[in-house]
Formats: C-alpha cells, structure tokens, sequence
C-alpha cells in the first residue's frame, strides 16, 4: 500500500473547495460507482465536488444518485474545462496513470497547475502529490469507503453513498466471486447494505437490464468463441460488422469475456473487439491463479491492470491481433499449465 501526504490533504480539505473527480476513459461500474460516492461525500463535507468523465459510459450505470450531474469531457468540453480550470484540486480515481483519460483529456490535464490526489487499486501508478494506491484491494469503491473511514466520517455514508460504493465492489469483483473479494469486502458489503444499499435493486439494474440486441450480440460472442487446449487458454472475437448489426451500445461487451474463463480447464481468456473508429482492436484478458495477465498485457499489447484481470489494444488488424496473441502462448505454456489447480 502507498499512502502519500494523506494527512496533508486532510488538512488541506478543512476548508471548502472547489474540487472535480475524474475517473478513465470508458468508464466501468467501479469507476462510476467511487467518483460519484466520492462527489456525494465531499458536497456533504461541504466542497463543491464536480464528475468529469472522459467520455460515456453503459447506459446500465446512468440510475445511479448523482449520474446526472456527470459532465463528459467528449461532449460538455467547454463545461468540463471550467469546472477543471476553477479546481482547487482533481482526484483521480480508479486509473493509475494519465494516458488513461484520453489524448485530448490528457493535454488538459497535464498543464493543470494544482495538485492531483489519486485513489486506485493498479499496480504501477503515477506519482503524484497525494496517492492512496493498494494493489491488494478488490475495487476502487473499497478504497473509497475506506478513505471515508480514515477519516473517521462512516457516519456521513447514506444511502446514496452505498448505493454507488456496492456497485463498483459488486462489478469489479464479479459480484464477489473473484479472488480479491477477501472477508474485510463482505464487512464492507454488510456495512453498506444497512446503510441503505438495496443489493437486489443494484443487482437487477446493472446485470437484468439487457436489451433484445445486447442478447444477440452475446450470442454472436459465443459463437465465435475458440480454445486452444494446449495452453488452457480460450479467446473470444468480435468485429465492426457484428457489432453493427446488433446495434451495439457502450457497455453491451462488458463482462463477456469472462464467459470464455468459465469453460472447465481454461485458466487464460481474451475478448478482441474490433473498432474502426480509433482504428484498434480493444482486448480484455482474464486469468485464473498465478499467471498474470497484467505482466502480458504491459509486455505485448500496451496496457495492463490486474495479475487476474487486465486490458490492452492493437494497432494491426484483428486477424493479425489473433495470430500475435496465438503465437505468443508457447513462450507461457509453462506458466499456463501451473497456474491453477483444476
């Protein structure tokens, strides 16, 4: 853990002030979840606290308290640079460096002349003024809530608050089925849930909210699904035509990957998903055990994240992608085999 200057910003933050709260570029549940509980703690502490996001998120995350007050750096950039420009401070939660805003974004925030606070849990983070980094800890939201209790305000958590913070724990955790989710979370859960978090609400607004298309293009996922024994690796594809012809909405790929995880001897799993607009292919990849998909994602494919979780890009097609993904897997054949227990 990196707990830097926390008690400086303690008293940094005894008088009101103006303060935005970003969270990456393509924001998840857990992303979402902590910027907006910690807006809704700051305004009670008595700051002014403003959301920025980089650009949309899922439409299965737009009922959380607070979501409508969420500027989009894409969309409301003349909105977002006043609340930035007008900042005492920015907080920085659930990224571990800058690029992971965006490169528009990114300008902007690296000619901001106040200091950053971040709160994250991936490994190898920027330096910054104030940093409260746990690599051990399941989510951001965790972190949030434990920010709040270092500072001896639990009391100040209402149902808006737990509400947000029982989302991101639940998403990034795989509605706490990942090996993260230590007992400490589940007291946490506990906490939040009397403190007025609705589990069956959130549960059924973020996972029982699909649509027909999102269906169908799961479907077409499944389909396209290939697994390579030898390494006990799987991979899914998706292309721009696939998505198109399902109407594919932000969000609607969440979570597939992990369908490619489940399958009985696979302890390696990726998602290449094609985009022609930023002219890539995205990838997800997911692990089980020891082998860290954080390590080859930061090694082959320019990104990083979690030992067991993790996100990159390519910049050659997706059949190519596929064949350099494939082509690597001889030099972790060792690895692979020794990961997991099955």
């Amino acid at each position: 853990m990196i707990l830097k200057g926390f008690e400086d910003l303690k008293r940094f933050l005894e008088k009101p002030k103006n303060i935005v709260i970003i969270g990456h570029r393509n924001p998840d549940g857990d992303a979402v979840g902590s910027t907006l509980a910690l807006k809704h703690y700051l305004d009670k502490k008595g700051h002014g606290a403003t959301v920025v996001m980089p650009n949309e998120y899922p439409d299965f995350l737009h009922w959380l308290p607070g979501s409508e007050t969420v500027y989009r750096f894409d969309w409301q950039n003349k909105q977002s640079q006043k609340a930035i420009s007008n900042s005492d401070i920015i907080f920085l939660l659930d990224f571990n460096t800058l690029h992971r805003v965006g490169y528009d974004m990114q300008n902007t925030l690296e000619k901001y002349p106040n200091d950053f606070a971040m709160i994250d849990h991936h490994q190898q983070p920027d330096d910054v003024t104030y940093m409260y980094s746990d690599t051990e800890i399941c989510s951001t939201c965790q972190m949030v809530y434990q920010f709040i209790e270092m500072n001896n305000d639990l009391d100040l958590i209402d149902a808006a608050i737990a509400t947000c913070l029982y989302t991101g724990i639940m998403t990034d955790t795989g509605s706490f089925r990942f090996r993260s989710t230590t007992s400490k979370t589940h007291r946490i859960i506990a906490d939040l849930i009397d403190k007025g978090a609705e589990n069956d609400r959130i549960h059924n607004n973020v996972y029982d909210a699909n649509s027909y298309n999102r269906l169908l293009l799961l479907g077409k996922a499944l389909s396209n699904l290939q697994i390579l024994p030898t390494y006990k690796t799987a991979y899914i594809t998706l292309t721009d035509e696939e998505k198109k012809r399902f109407d594919f909405q932000k969000g609607d790929t969440e979570g597939i990957v992990n369908y490619a995880l489940s399958l009985k001897g696979i302890v390696f799993a990726a998602i290449f998903i094609e985009d022609s607009e930023q002219n890539l292919v995205k990838i997800s990849f997911r692990s089980k055990g020891k082998f860290s998909v954080n390590q080859f994602a930061r090694n082959h494919f320019e990104g990083g994240g979690h030992d067991n979780a993790a996100g990159g890009k390519s910049n050659v097609s997706l059949a190519e992608t596929v064949t350099k993904f494939s082509g690597l897997l001889g030099q972790y054949q060792s690895e692979l085999e020794n990961s997991y227990e099955i």
